[in-house]
């Protein structure tokens, strides 16, 4: 059906009839995003404790409100409490570190909770050993190689001077 705002004949409405701005109240509205400031909301930490998140909170620079499966992960495995401690004991310049390797130990703590970050060193490990080994035996293969072409050159070297010495 074609809409005309003009028209106030009773017809069925369908959605692409409906004004927008004129049918709705304002609070059923979506909210306009807020201005950009330095404080952009609570942070991701704040928002899944559902408390209230001020400028000064010590877990907004590394929870930010758009990744919060960061903060949950690291709150299941460390707890809010033990973060803002740890964080708290932590010169600022080590904080994001810090945090970043609790984020990293908690997912692999999720991934897979007997082992942790202990699973995934000792894997990479066994790998390095794998690499090495292999590496060594590229090595003694090559070497093994070098001392055939060696020989080989040696042995037409000899040949190649006893011709020399029999026919002159």
């Amino acid at each position: 059906m074609e809409c005309d705002d003009n028209d106030k004949t009773p017809r069925p409405l369908s959605v692409s009839c409906i004004p927008f701005s004129s049918s709705f109240p304002s609070s059923m509205l979506l909210p306009s995003p807020p201005p950009i400031t330095g404080f952009q909301g609570p942070c991701a930490a704040c928002r899944f404790l559902r408390r209230r998140c001020n400028e000064g909170c010590i877990l907004a620079p590394y929870f930010p409100p758009n990744e919060p499966f960061k903060f949950i992960n690291a709150h299941k495995v460390f707890g809010a409490s033990n973060i803002v401690k740890t964080l708290q004991e932590l010169p600022q310049s080590n904080r994001a570190d810090a945090v970043s390797s609790m984020v990293y130990e908690a997912n692999a703590r999720i991934h897979d909770p007997v082992y942790g970050c202990a699973g995934t060193i000792s894997q990479l490990q066994k790998q390095l050993n794998d690499l090495k080994a292999e590496l060594a035996m590229a090595q003694a293969e090559l070497s093994i190689m070098q001392c055939q072409q060696l020989q080989q050159n040696a042995n037409a070297s000899f040949c190649l001077d006893r011709f020399n010495l029999d026919h002159f």
